[in-house]
This record gives structure tokens, C-alpha cells and sequence, in this order.
């Protein structure tokens, strides 16, 4: 192979620097980022003020949440179908679709601006009415929408190709600017949104790495290279609550899995024909339940969970043994009522709140690094996406001594969770496909929730 010669490297740097349409597409991108990361922001504190509201009025008026969240949820409902179609749920599978080559139109639809505007509005309103909501996915939705409707200011007005990249350097930063957690960003690109990194490879990987780094510690001890400051008591790699956290997490995060495909495809017949032709009714029904669920709980499952995880990490808090079972139950009733409604962060709340219950039953004289693995495995297991998973939640409690811990307990939750249900955002995705052949009947005991989703 002949290396290019001085001057050839010269002209290309040359041409880097002084090319107009090569300045044009680093300001759009650029410009893309910096609106990302100001909706972020935006975002996070008008939550932190819905949810400063609610608390406030519950504090002079305890009734008030059994006639908000039904009633705001009904309501929240009917726009969400009547002017936002598309901002409903997450919003990740919307932009894992629109990143598909069968998108077309349909990928268009989810994108638009409207449809960003009234994620955000609706969003921070459920949080007033008492939703278990993460801003998370939306800002990933949101996110793409920016920087798709920045790529016709591209060079040659945004080439399909363009428009692509652009939706998943939106998606990718939104993550980023969401969890204040760059690198996590760049993994759920790879990951999750665009699939490019093999999913078999990935996983190869993660045990390549796995296994190196048990035999590195049986040969030559648990130690850091360069000294690990003493931040945490680190749990033993293959210790036996380490163990029991992975597997629990895996199996509590594939279970919600389950029953959010279910509830979307399979809901029993009269729920599910509640839900199809009076969803206004059934919103206010969910809201009943989230109500419900929060006064059982003192209030413990209002919001993001952002709140009652960071007591746990920070304080060394130990919540009830029942706040990680309400919390996952909140999000599911949030979720189905049909209101915009992220589920990354109630599900992070829920892992902390389930490894803080294991440690407690196992007598750990502290909870809090079992907290952060509780974390990892649910979120693996909710998305099976262990690397998204590991980096996320390495970068967001900054312990890098737990790194080995984690990777296992991410590699766990995730095997797991793939023995209970199919893959959550991607199956999600794929009810915003074209109807396939009515004559393509699927077999005689087929599971429900492993073909395609329509609704």
C-alpha cells in the first residue's frame, strides 16, 4: 500500500480546512448538538418544576392526585392521539424506526416538529398529573427531530444518507445530554439505534472481556493499575449477592419487558378492547392506578425516580422493600395509558430500589454498590442492551472500580432477560411498519409478542 506523500496530505488538509460545503455540514451538526443539548436542559427543568408542583399541592390537598391523574391522563390521551400521533411512549422505537429503510412516509410522520413540541409539553404535564415518566427517551426523540430537520441545511440539501446520520448523532446526543453521559451516548448509538455493531459480536465481546478479567484477578488479585481511591466498599466479582442482583435484575427487567409488549399487542380482551375503542376512558383508568400506587407508597413512585434512587446512592437511604415492585408498576400504567412517557429513568429508580432491598436481605453492611449493580442488571434486562447499560451507569455514578462487577451484572441481566421476551425498543419499533400479508397467518401457539407489532 503506497502512504500519501507530504504534499498529497498537505492538499487534503488544506481542503479540510478551506472547503466551504465540508464548513457547512460541521456548523449544521454543530449547531444540531448545541440545540440538543439546550432542549435537554430546558426539558430537565421544567420537569424539576412539574414535579416540585405536585408535591406542593399534595402536600395541602391529598385527594388531589385520585382526580389529577385520572382526569389528566384522559385527557393527555386524547391529544397525544388527536395531535401528536407519534409522541406516545418512549419515543426510542419511533427513532429506531425511522432509522429503518422501510421508514418512508410513516419515519417522516414521526419525526416532525409537532410532534416534538408536544412530546416535550405533554411529557413535563403527565409529570404534573403524577406520571411515572423519564425524560430520557423522549430527549432521544426529540433529539432526532432537531437534527433531522437540520439536514437540509447539509450540503446538496441532505442526501438520504445525510438524514440518517443526522437522526442518529440526534438520538445519540440525546442520550448524552439527557444522563449528562457522553460515552453512553456513542454506545447507544452503536447499540441500540442503528444495530451497525453486530449483536452477536457485541455480546462475543462483552464475555471475551468478562472472562479476561475474572482470570486477570484469580491470577493476580482485585487491583486497579494505577490505585483506586477509596470511594465505595467494591463488591467480590462473582460474590453471591453480586450474583443474585444480576439475576434478579435480568429477570425483573425481562418481566417488564414482557408485559409492555403484552399490554401493547395482547392486553386481555376486555382491557384490550377498552383500550382500543374508548382509550380516553382507559388513560383514566391507568391514572386511577398510578394514583393508587403513590398513595400506597407515601408517594414514593410520582416522577422520574430520579429523587429516590440519588437517596439511596447518595444518602445510603433504605427505601421499602415494596418501592422497586410499586415504581415498576407506575411505569407500566403510565406507559399504557398512552401519554409521552420515557421509562429510562423509572427503570434505573427501580434497579436501585431492587439491589438496596437484595442487600438488605442479604445483610450487606452497605446498600449502595449493590444499588448501582441493581441499576445495571434491570436496565439490561428492560433493554438488553448490556454495554448501553454498563456505560451509562458507570459514567452517571462515576465508580470505575465497579467496572467488573458491572460488566457481569450487565451480561447476566441481559441473558436473562432474552429468555423471558424479545428485545423491548426494537420490537416496539416494528409496530410502526407497513401491515405485512393477511395471509402470512401466524402458526397455532405462536408467542404473541415475538412477531411484529401492529396497533
Amino acid at each position: 500500500m503506497n502512504l500519501p506523500s507530504a504534499r498529497q496530505v498537505a492538499q487534503r488538509t488544506q481542503h479540510a480546512l478551506l472547503s466551504r460545503s465540508l464548513w457547512r455540514a460541521r456548523l449544521v451538526v454543530w449547531a444540531g448538538g448545541a440545540a440538543i443539548g439546550v432542549m435537554a436542559a430546558l426539558f430537565a427543568k421544567s420537569a424539576d418544576l412539574a414535579l416540585a408542583a405536585l408535591h406542593s399541592m399534595t402536600r395541602t390537598a391529598f385527594w388531589l392526585p385520585y382526580v389529577l391523574a385520572p382526569v389528566g391522563f384522559c385527557a393527555l390521551s386524547f391529544l397525544t392521539r388527536r395531535y401528536f400521533a407519534g409522541a406516545e411512549g418512549s419515543g426510542i422505537p419511533q427513532t429506531i424506526f425511522a432509522l429503518t429503510p422501510q421508514a418512508g412516509v410513516t419515519g417522516e410522520r414521526l419525526l416532525r416538529v409537532r410532534v416534538a413540541i408536544g412530546r416535550m409539553a405533554l411529557a413535563i404535564a403527565g409529570l404534573l398529573c403524577g406520571g411515572s415518566i423519564g425524560r430520557e427517551g423522549p430527549t432521544v426523540h426529540v433529539g432526532a427531530i432537531i437534527t433531522r430537520a437540520l439536514a437540509r441545511f447539509m450540503p446538496h440539501g441532505g442526501t438520504q444518507a445525510q438524514q440518517r446520520a443526522m437522526i442518529l448523532a440526534g438520538g445519540a446526543a440525546g442520550v448524552a445530554a439527557a444522563f449528562n453521559t457522553p460515552l453512553a451516548g456513542v454506545v447507544f448509538a452503536i447499540e441500540e439505534l442503528s444495530r451497525s455493531f453486530e449483536e452477536r459480536a457485541s455480546g462475543t465481546a462483552l464475555t471475551a472481556v468478562i472472562i479476561a478479567g475474572v482470570m486477570a484477578i484469580a491470577l493476580l488479585g482485585d487491583y486497579t493499575y494505577f490505585g483506586q481511591p477509596g470511594v465505595v466498599t467494591v463488591p467480590r466479582v462473582l460474590a453471591t449477592t453480586t450474583i443474585l442482583v444480576a439475576i434478579t435484575g435480568g429477570l425483573a427487567g425481562g418481566l417488564f419487558s414482557r408485559i409492555t409488549l403484552l399490554g401493547v399487542m395482547a392486553m386481555p380482551k376486555s382491557l384490550g378492547r377498552m383500550r382500543r375503542n374508548r382509550p380516553e376512558l382507559f388513560a383514566f383508568a391507568c391514572g386511577l392506578a398510578v394514583a393508587a400506587l403513590a398513595a400506597a407508597s407515601g408517594g414514593l413512585t410520582y416522577g422520574t425516580g430520579y429523587a429516590e434512587a440519588r437517596s439511596i446512592l447518595v444518602a445510603g437511604a433504605h427505601l421499602p422493600w415494596y418501592y422497586a415492585p410499586a415504581r415498576g408498576l407506575a411505569t407500566l400504567c403510565t406507559f399504557f395509558s398512552g401519554v409521552p412517557a420515557g421509562i429510562l429513568s423509572p427503570s434505573l429508580s427501580v434497579g436501585a430500589g431492587l439491589g438496596q432491598a437484595l442487600a438488605d436481605f442479604a445483610h450487606e453492611p452497605s446498600v449502595v454498590p449493590f444499588a448501582i449493580l441493581g441499576m445495571c442488571g434491570y436496565l439490561a434486562g428492560v433493554t438488553q442492551a448490556p454495554l448501553t447499560s454498563l456505560v451509562i451507569v458507570m459514567e452517571m455514578t462515576t465508580q470505575h472500580a465497579m467496572v467488573l462487577p458491572l460488566m457481569i451484572t450487565a451480561a447476566i441481566g441481559a441473558a436473562v432477560s432474552k429468555l423471558l421476551t424479545p428485545p423491548l425498543y426494537q420490537t416496539l419499533a416494528q409496530r410502526y411498519a407497513p401491515a405485512p400479508n393477511p395471509a402470512a397467518v401466524p402458526p397455532s401457539g405462536a408467542d404473541p409478542v415475538a412477531g411484529t407489532l401492529h396497533q
